[in-house]
């Protein structure tokens, strides 16, 4: 369209000059992506009037561009001294000046929490000269010193690469020295010795001076958080949490308040609800005397936050006011960390906090019924993942159990292993099939991989805000924090416990994330109660039912009433069909005949793939035909008024045949012996004949029954006659029969051609009307890519995800499972495994085209998805996306896939308000 003569100059994104940095006043929490969590935060309580010390967000942006090019934007130098002018103005400091020096902390704050995962330096701005002036500024010697000693350890550790335990056994050695435990109970002198110390191990071990530069420090600290996006844990975390890997961090640089001025000061964590349970009420650390970093790191035990109002009631008043604020503000439960300097409170921060999966459920109606969100946004507060959670087992109260000890409750579950005492030990036990505990005085990031490979993990230090207790509840992890009663020798890998009981290295534990428990052995487990209300063993609203069971029933009524996707069962028994309806099941998606021919059967499907003559196939199929109707009227029977999909044989046949290895060998011993069985000679040369390269793509599906005469027909009658009996009963059976692994829809329309034939005439026979309807797994891409053809001799689609996925990919998932997805995740070549989570690019651009296709030539076509995705959180949101009428899953998986589809709907009718 021509631009009007009137109209304003375009000036294009391109044109404009990009900015790089925004003061805290500048910005607001809708700006995540451009400033990270932390400065979009620190900038919306900036604008709440909140008391937030005065500072500068460096942008994503400009991390981005530093990560591609190697080098910071040119412009970035010049906004940050402008922006560090205007802050010292603020604050009438200097950063660094030896009369009057302004402190800083450089710290990291991706779009999403990645807690302890990447870089934050404080104490920015100090050196040899300025510790002088930070001594008279504040009338603290002490004070001045044990920052100047904080500073260098951060610096030299994150931004020089230094080796953290130098500092710590100097540290240590120091204590010693002094005859004291903790480090609080150093003297200045001792401190200013200490000092001495950390510079000659930076000097050491990175081969330069400590920078006395306070700008220097500064721009090196920007550069570390930046370059902290990429390190091994980082990405690690990422993976773990399915965190994009191109969002880069901001940094955040603000004015230092203390904490660690005396007993007037201190630092905390605090949440506007209990993360683990949700209960609203006063939850948090807090530590006298102390800087931010001691308080996640665990190093030394915090006091409960309840016992802030006994130690400054006007700091804890102002607190409560303030994370009252927050929660209606943001209406969530928020993560706040907070600094008091000589009774003065600071806010350093504040987040929608991680909570345990119990916890969200409770949460997000405890917020509905105070008219804070509606029942969409309810849906946004939770996710399968959690709910799946609280679906695993718990320790059964009755059973006896050796109790070692109890520490806080920081995630729960029920977590059984083998105690470990390092990461590395973890990972190596892990890999072997072992189930481990990680047993740490306290964690730190670089425990990650250790974390992610244990059942649970249990610290002697530490609380609720504490490293381990924040990452564990962040992955779903059982976690036992705070321990204190245990004493835990990583070095001798033991831990003792009060009674005197020794857990070595390999010995089983057994812990509580939900009492905080800790038990000597295995301790056995008795089901969820939230298991035992999908089954129906019990009702919410009822006296025995716990608040959970009840928060839990209402989502579940929330996503029912929302979501359009119908949630279907993969059941091949009356069995697992039944308890899928009980978990909500609105039919099955997925009955497999071949699991039908285990055990004794087998020998039946032998004799039929293995005849020679008409009448041998004859009889095999006269002999399965009963045992298949017998089947279907127990189905039917346990779905009745429901849709029943029956896949029609797909067996590779090598599962139906005996090992050509074994059966060479039988053969070949019997010749030596020369008592071979004729029928063994028999069955060799027919495998050798039938035996396949690759048999999942070799003889079976559609091919199988179009190669086999009658086996088909066989099956659908067995369907036809077990219709008829049980509409004869006065029931509604609803059978749909499919026809798997087709190609093209020529194999499709002979195999209706015979269905349709032999329904008639089981019809005719019964004197019944029988609705079934024909359709077909879309299974390969050629189906996919012809699902427009495939669909004129279709009723319905039913997308076979897992074979799509092998096909598409050209993986075999029996064996790159093993032997290169661990790489390849590793590498970020996969986010997640394809099998996993549905392929939206490759598989799931099949999977659209052929709705898309499929639906034009038949506008009334039914179309479901079968595959293991079916009950994937993630996968669901894209079958709702692309038009699915229902997913099918395991009997387990079904409230999952209920809760997840009425969560796509609500975010697609535009209800995340976040």
């Amino acid at each position: 369209m021509p631009e009007s003569k009137n109209a304003e100059p375009h000036v294009t994104q391109a044109q404009a000059p990009q900015k790089f940095v925004y003061d805290f006043t500048e910005g607001n929490r809708n700006l995540k992506d451009l400033l990270g969590g932390k400065g979009a935060n620190l900038a919306e309580m900036t604008n709440l009037g909140l008391p937030v010390p005065p500072g500068f967000t460096i942008t994503t942006e400009a991390c981005k561009t530093y990560l591609d090019s190697g080098d910071e934007p040119v412009e970035l130098r010049d906004e940050v001294s402008a922006h560090l002018a205007a802050l010292e103005k603020t604050m009438g400091k200097e950063l660094g000046q030896a009369g009057n020096p302004l402190l800083v902390s450089v710290r990291s704050g991706a779009k999403f929490s990645m807690p302890g995962m990447m870089d934050t330096v404080l104490n920015i701005g100090l050196s040899d000269k300025s510790v002088v002036g930070l001594t008279k500024q504040s009338g603290d010697e002490r004070f001045a010193w044990d920052s100047y000693r904080r500073l260098i350890q951060m610096f030299g550790k994150t931004v020089l690469d230094v080796d953290g335990d130098l500092f710590e056994e100097a540290l240590e050695a120091a204590k010693k020295a002094k005859k004291v435990s903790v480090d609080t109970d150093l003297e200045a002198s001792d401190l200013k010795k200490l000092v001495g110390r950390f510079k000659k191990i930076v000097k050491q071990a990175a081969g330069r001076d400590f920078p006395q530069d306070p700008r220097e420090q500064m721009d090196l600290a920007i550069r570390a958080v930046f370059e902290s996006w990429n390190t091994d844990r980082a990405k690690l975390y990422r993976r773990q949490e399915r965190i994009p890997g191109d969002l880069g961090t901001a940094v955040n640089i603000c004015s230092m308040v203390f904490g660690n001025l005396g007993p007037d000061s201190g630092t905390g964590v605090a949440f506007t609800r209990d993360p683990a349970s949700g209960h609203q009420g006063v939850y948090g650390d807090y530590l006298q005397n102390a800087q931010g970093e001691d308080v996640v790191a665990g190093i030394r035990n915090t006091v409960a936050l309840a016992d802030l109002e006994k130690i400054d009631k006007k700091s804890y008043d102002q607190l409560m006011q303030i994370m009252e604020t927050l929660e209606t503000h943001y209406k969530d439960l928020c993560d706040i960390e907070f600094t008091i300097e000589r009774g003065q409170l600071w806010m350093l921060q504040t987040r929608v906090g991680k909570r345990t999966a119990g916890a969200a459920f409770r949460i997000a109606t405890q917020l509905v019924d105070q008219g804070l969100i509606d029942e969409a946004e309810a849906l946004q507060r939770v996710n399968g993942a959690q709910l799946a959670q609280l679906m695993f087992p718990r320790f059964d109260g009755q059973a006896k159990a050796d109790l070692l000890g109890r520490g806080i409750a920081a995630s729960p579950g029920a977590a059984v292993g083998k105690a470990v005492f390092d990461s590395y030990t973890a990972i190596k036990w892990s890999r072997s099939g072992e189930k481990v505990i990680l047993i740490r005085r306290e964690t730190n990031p670089d425990d990650l991989d250790g974390m992610i490979a244990a059942e649970g993990i249990l610290t002697s230090r530490g609380g609720k805000t504490s490293h381990a207790a924040v990452v564990a509840r962040g992955m779903g992890k059982t976690c036992v924090c705070g321990a204190e009663e245990i004493e835990v020798d990583t070095k001798r890998r033991r831990m003792t416990a009060p009674n005197g009981v020794v857990i070595e290295e390999g010995d089983v534990v057994s812990i509580d994330g939900s009492s905080g428990k800790v038990y000597a052995g295995e301790v056995p487990v008795v089901p969820s109660p939230v298991v035992e209300y999908f089954e129906g063993r019990m009702h919410a609203g009822a006296d025995d039912a716990d608040e959970l069971v009840e928060a839990v029933h209402r989502i579940m009524a929330y996503a029912d009433r929302r979501r359009r996707l119908r949630v279907r069962a993969n059941a091949d028994n009356a069995e697992d069909a039944l308890r899928a309806r009980r978990f909500g099941a609105q039919g099955i998606g997925l009955c497999r005949t071949e699991h039908m021919f285990l055990g004794e059967r087998r020998e039946l499907v032998e004799r039929l793939i293995l005849a020679d003559t008409d009448d041998e196939r004859d009889k095999a199929l006269g002999a399965l035909l009963p045992l298949q109707k017998k089947d279907f009227i127990e189905l039917f029977e346990a779905m009745d008024g429901l849709p029943v999909t029956v896949r029609l044989l797909d067996p590779p046949l090598h599962e139906f045949l005996p090992d050509i290895t074994e059966l060479s060998v039988r053969v070949a011993l019997a010749e030596s012996r020369k008592d071979a069985n004729e029928n063994d000679l028999r069955l060799l040369q027919a495998v050798h004949k039938l035996h396949e390269q690759n048999p999942m793509l070799g003889l079976r599906g559609v091919r199988l029954g179009l190669v086999i005469p009658g086996l088909f027909a066989m099956q659908v009658k067995a369907i036809a006659e077990a219709a008829a009996a049980r509409k004869a009963a006065k029931g509604d059976p609803r059978a749909e029969i499919m026809i798997p692994l087709v190609g093209t829809v020529q194999e499709l329309e002979i195999v209706r051609e015979e269905a349709d034939r032999v329904i008639a005439e089981v019809e005719a026979a019964t004197g019944t009307d029988l609705i079934l309807t024909i359709g077909t797994m879309i299974e390969l891409p050629r189906a996919a890519l012809t699902a427009g053809q495939i669909a004129e001799a279709a009723q319905f689609f039913s997308f076979g995800t897992n074979d799509l996925t092998q096909t598409v990919w050209g993986f075999s998932r029996d064996d790159v499972e093993a032997s290169f997805f661990t790489a390849y995740l590793e590498k970020g070549i996969f986010g997640v495994s394809p099998f996993e989570t549905i392929d939206r690019d490759g598989v799931g651009a099949l999977v659209r085209s052929a709705c898309e296709a499929g639906r034009a030539t038949r506008p009334d076509l039914k179309l479901g998805v079968c595959g293991e995705h079916g009950g994937d959180p993630e996968s669901v949101h894209f079958f709702h996306q692309v038009g699915l009428d229902y997913v099918s899953c395991s009997p387990f998986r079904i409230p999952v896939a209920r809760l997840e589809a009425g969560r796509a709907a609500a975010q697609s009718d535009g209800s995340d308000s976040r």
